[in-house]
């Protein structure tokens, strides 16, 4: 089994976006493609007619909502604590038993959030990306203050040991500004790390696999 990781710098940086985008290419290649996001929060506060972020992976996929999300939470808050508002705590084990037990030859997993939100107390974001031990790509905003929480969470990456194969910019707009080119390459320049952009994106599965069909996946696995 391979996998990627997608991280972002923050919530709400087009993680789910670029992690649908992957499958749904992969998927119209003709790959056996899973997905997996460890825990969603937030679904009491819906995003208008956007699909939660499990739906929009599973849909995908084309994979039932509970293998792709085995745990989710109404309270828009961190994973932890919405466990505990909810009388349970996620089992770090039981998430890494869950995705290596996917029938799939690859897949690709979502973060919550950053690498340090706490899944536990005890057991991060980052620690399950080590524990999987795949390739991760980071999911970053185009715009003013990217550059220090890209390269911050490239370097919070590589001291745990994992291997940063790209950051993506997105929502890369249609006419990107000078400021935005720069961004780009001073994050690919300090990072030491290759910089990709995904554009605007419908949720439709097509348009997903169009848009992830733009990227290097391929040496991202």
């Amino acid at each position: 089994m391979r996998g990627v990781f997608v991280t972002g710098t923050d919530t709400g940086v087009g993680k789910t976006v670029l992690a649908a985008a992957l499958v749904a290419a992969l998927r119209a290649d003709g790959v056996d493609v899973a997905a997996f996001k460890p825990a969603v929060t937030g679904l009491d506060e819906p995003d208008g007619d956007r699909p939660a972020d499990h739906e929009l992976l599973a849909a995908a996929a084309a994979r039932p909502v509970d293998e792709v999300a085995p745990h989710r939470f109404g309270p828009a808050v961190s994973p932890h604590l919405a466990a505990e508002l909810a009388g349970t705590a996620l089992d770090p084990a039981a998430l890494v038993a869950h995705v290596r037990g996917l029938r799939a030859d690859v897949v690709i997993a979502e973060g919550v959030g950053g690498l340090l939100v706490p899944l536990t107390l005890g057991y991060t974001v980052r620690d399950l990306a080590v524990d999987l031990d795949w390739p991760v790509v980071v999911a970053a905003r185009p715009g003013l203050g990217t550059i220090n929480h890209s390269l911050l969470t490239v370097e919070a990456a590589r001291a745990a040991g994992l291997d940063v194969r790209a950051v993506v910019l997105t929502p890369w707009p249609a006419q990107p500004s000078v400021m935005h080119r720069s961004n780009a390459d001073a994050i690919a320049q300090l990072g030491r790390v290759e910089v990709a952009t995904l554009g605007e994106v419908g949720t439709g599965i097509d348009q997903l696999a169009r848009a992830g069909a733009t990227l290097p996946y391929a040496g991202w696995l």
